[in-house]
């Protein structure tokens, strides 16, 4: 899945959440869940598209990382909207599947660039932007 396809996917979560919370049954309890999955939920698109901009790798790994949480936020709000009778699991089965789908790739992308190998150049005394080079001593 590129890029795009995945921004496209997290927005919409984002439309499919905002719909559920809208039609939630009109109480107090249902209000303050549902105010707090639609800014988690939200949050998952925001911050992948933060992530796609990010300067370093280190970067990239922080914003996945607020994807990781809010995506895993909005499933436990999900799961308090079931068991608190709100609405039906069989009528949320969907949207919580592709949240944990989201929440599994994101875990991967970060444990896929935790690993990566990072260059040499810096490390060997190397910067290949400066016209200095550090000597290597020998002893």
């Amino acid at each position: 899945m590129n890029e795009q396809e995945f921004k496209k996917r997290t927005k919409q979560l984002a439309l499919r959440v905002i719909r559920l919370v809208e039609a939630l049954p009109e109480s107090r309890t249902a209000e303050v869940i549902g105010k707090q999955l639609i800014r988690s939920a939200t949050s998952v698109g925001a911050n992948y598209r933060s992530a796609c901009r990010g300067k370093s790798t280190a970067d990239v790994i922080a914003k996945l990382s607020i994807v990781e949480e809010e995506a895993d936020e909005s499933l436990y709000w999900m799961e308090l909207i079931v068991e608190s009778g709100l609405i039906s699991a069989d009528k949320l089965k969907s949207l919580m599947s592709e949240t944990n789908e989201i929440l599994a790739m994101t875990v991967a992308s970060i444990k896929t660039l935790r690993n990566k190998p990072r260059s040499n150049s810096v490390t060997n005394g190397l910067n290949p932007k400066s016209k200095i080079q550090n000597p290597k001593f020998t002893i």
